[in-house]
Order: structure tokens, then C-alpha cells, then sequence
């Protein structure tokens, strides 16, 4: 990730927005926040709008963090470590998320409604133009916190829990 050797996919706007920002992973404050990789802010210079970007990226790591752990819980070659190539361990991954997401289609998913309508998914297909990516890590950080924020990326309840 820091050598831009990953072969991300390139800036795409944010859900209607021309805000184009790039992919990112999300982790908590033991990384370091790059271009591509979102950390919260220190919670000892906390806003109102930081205490919301901090809870929304905190709400999507632990998703990941729950999934994967479903993913392993019912793919047992999770519980250790995979001692073969990358390409390998890669395709192993792949097998994994398609036999879950058939299993899913086949039996349903228990437990799990479905959030949103296929009208409301057409609310998330980008606009045509975009305006100048930043190029900071802050200032990534600081245009989704903003977008969190706006009408556009904030949810109903995302301040119930800040």
C-alpha cells in the first residue's frame, strides 16, 4: 500500500456527490493513516463532526471485523494461518466468499434483513464529474468526515451513538 503497488481501483465519487475520494481500508488508531488507509481521529481533539466520522469508521471496521469472523466460523481454514502462495491464499478467499454468498442465496441469511430496497441502491450510482481528488491523507480523512456529516452521507442515527 505504501509503495502503490496494490492496484487499487482509481478515485470514484462519493454517493451523490461529485466528491471523488479514493478506495480506502479502515483501521483503528494502531495504524498509520495513509492515502488509502483511514485511522479515527485523536480522540482527545474530538468535534461534534470528528466524534461522527470516529463512530462511523469505528461501525465499518468492526463490520468487517464481524463478517470475516463468519466467514471463518463457518470456514474452518480461517482458524490458522494459510501456508501457501499469495495467489493461492487469494483464490482460497474467493472460494470462500462465493460458497457463502450461495449458501446465502440458497438458504437465506438467518438473522439478516435486507437494508435497503433496490430503489433506494439506485440512490449510490456516482455523478459523471468530480472535482479535484485530494491528495493528503488529513485531507482524505477530513472529506469523508465531511461527507458523514452531509446530507448527502449522514444516517438518521449516526448521532444517538457519538
Amino acid at each position: 500500500m505504501i509503495n502503490n503497488t496494490l492496484n487499487l481501483p482509481g478515485p470514484a465519487s462519493l454517493p451523490n456527490t461529485n466528491i471523488a475520494l479514493p478506495y480506502v481500508f479502515v483501521g483503528d488508531e494502531a495504524f498509520a493513516l495513509h492515502q488509502n488507509f483511514l485511522r479515527p481521529y485523536n480522540s482527545q481533539q474530538l468535534d461534534a463532526e470528528k466524534s461522527v466520522f470516529n463512530y462511523r469508521l469505528t461501525r465499518a471496521r468492526r463490520y468487517v471485523e464481524c463478517t470475516f469472523g463468519i466467514l471463518a466460523n463457518k470456514w474452518r481454514i480461517f482458524h490458522r494461518p494459510l501456508n501457501v502462495s499469495l495467489d493461492l491464499a487469494v483464490d482460497v478467499v474467493k472460494a470462500c466468499c462465493l460458497l457463502q454468498n450461495f449458501i446465502h442465496k440458497e438458504e437465506g441469511v438467518k438473522g439478516v434483513q435486507e437494508s435497503l430496497t433496490h430503489t433506494e441502491l439506485e440512490e449510490f450510482l456516482p455523478f459523471d464529474s468530480t472535482e479535484i481528488v485530494p491528495t493528503t491523507a488529513n485531507d482524505i480523512r477530513d472529506k469523508y468526515k465531511e461527507y458523514f456529516n452531509s446530507e448527502y452521507g449522514s444516517v438518521p442515527w449516526q448521532n444517538n451513538y457519538c
